[in-house]
C-alpha cells in the first residue's frame, strides 16, 4: 500500500450540526499520538492544532533522545511525520487556534472565530511554553547553543563550559544534569539566594563542578553561528561583564498553555490541568495529555505516552 494513501476507518460529520467523536486541541507530540489511536480506534477524529502547530520540538534541531532514529532527526521533521501519520488514519487537521471552549454542554462545543465545532469527547493537548528571558540574541541561537532542556541536549555539551539562569528546582536539576558531561556549570541568579528546595541547593552547593554568581542577569547572547559568550550584568552594582560560554540553558520556567480553559475546567495551583486518573479531568468526556498536565517530564516521549493513554481512555469512553 502507498504509504501516503489515506485510510478512513469511519465517517467524519456530514454537517456542522454532527459532532465529531473526538476532537483534539493541539499538535505537539501528545495530541498527534492520541489522533493516531483513536482514529485507528475507529472514532472520528478533529486534530484543532492552533496556527503555530507541532509544539516545542518545532523549535528543536537535533533530537537525539528519541527512540527509532539511532542517527538523530530533526524536531521540525519528527512533527511533520506525526501529522502526517495522524492524518493518514484519516484525522482532519485545522491550523487554526481555537478561541473558546464550552464543556457545560453536551456535545461540547468549540470556537474557532465564529466556526463552531462540536465533539462528544475532547482530548487537551495544548501543552506548555517555556519562559525565555527575552534579551538581544536568544532567538537567533536557540538551538545553536541556546536550550531549555538538560535531559534534551546535555550530551552536547561534553567537555564544555555552560551557563544555567535560574534559581528555581528546575534550574537545580538542569545543573546537576550537566554536571556529568560539561567540563563546568555556572548558574546565573538573579537574587541573592535561591527559591529552589533546600534538598536540591545541597546538591547543587557541594557539586564541586557547579560555579554559582548571584545577583545577576544575562542582557544578551553573542555568537554567529554558535553561541560564543554572555553579557552579564551586576543588578547590584550596575558592573558589567562577559563569560566564554559553549552553552546556556534558560531554567525560570513554564507557562502551560491553558488560557482559554480558565473557569471551564479545574487546573491545579500552577495552572496546569488538574489530572484525576492518569488521563481524566473533572468533566467527564474530556481527557487530557502531554506538557499541559506534566510538568516532571516534559519529553517527547512522555508526551506519546500520555497521548497514547488518553487516547485508549477515549475510546473506552466512547464505547
Amino acid at each position: 500500500m502507498d504509504q501516503d494513501q489515506k485510510i478512513e476507518f469511519t465517517s467524519k460529520p456530514q454537517s456542522p450540526t454532527e459532532a465529531w467523536d473526538v476532537v483534539i486541541i493541539g499538535s505537539g507530540p501528545a495530541a498527534l499520538t492520541a489522533a493516531v489511536y483513536t482514529t485507528r480506534g475507529a472514532a472520528s477524529t478533529l486534530i484543532l492544532g492552533g496556527e503555530s502547530w507541532g509544539g516545542q520540538l518545532m523549535l528543536t534541531t537535533d533530537v537525539d533522545n528519541y527512540p527509532g532514529f539511532p542517527e538523530g532527526i530533526q524536531g521540525p521533521e519528527l512533527m511533520e511525520k506525526m501529522k502526517k501519520q495522524a492524518e493518514r488514519f484519516g484525522a482532519e487537521f485545522v491550523q487554526k487556534n481555537v478561541t473558546s471552549v464550552d464543556f457545560s454542554k453536551k456535545p461540547f462545543e468549540l470556537l474557532i472565530g465564529e466556526t463552531k465545532y462540536l465533539a462528544k469527547t475532547v482530548i487537551i493537548a495544548t501543552g506548555a511554553e517555556t519562559k525565555w528571558l527575552g534579551v538581544p540574541g536568544e532567538d537567533k541561537l536557540r538551538g545553536r547553543g541556546i536550550s531549555s532542556c538538560a535531559p534534551c541536549d546535555a550530551p552536547f555539551f561534553k567537555g564544555k563550559n555552560v551557563i544555567v539562569v535560574g534559581g528555581g528546582d528546575s534550574a537545580m536539576e538542569e545543573a546537576l544534569v550537566l554536571t556529568k558531561y560539561a567540563q563546568s556549570v555556572t548558574i546565573i541568579h538573579r537574587r541573592e539566594e535561591f527559591r529552589a528546595s533546600a534538598a536540591m541547593q545541597k546538591r547543587v552547593t557541594e557539586n564541586k563542578k557547579i560555579k554559582i554568581v548571584w545577583n545577576t542577569e544575562v542582557t544578551e547572547f553573542v555568537g554567529e553561528k554558535k553561541l560564543e559568550k554572555a553579557l552579564l550584568k551586576n543588578n547590584k552594582t550596575g558592573e558589567t561583564s562577559e563569560l566564554i560560554i559553549d552553552g546556556a540553558f534558560v531554567a525560570i520556567g513554564h507557562i502551560p498553555s491553558t488560557e482559554i480553559f480558565k473557569g471551564k475546567i479545574e487546573l491545579d495551583k500552577k495552572g496546569y490541568i488538574a489530572v484525576k486518573d492518569h488521563t481524566r479531568t473533572n468533566i467527564e468526556g474530556v481527557f487530557v495529555a502531554g506538557d499541559v498536565h506534566d510538568y516532571n517530564y516534559r519529553q517527547a516521549a512522555t508526551a506519546v505516552g500520555f497521548g497514547c493513554m488518553a487516547a485508549m481512555e477515549t475510546i473506552k469512553f466512547l464505547d
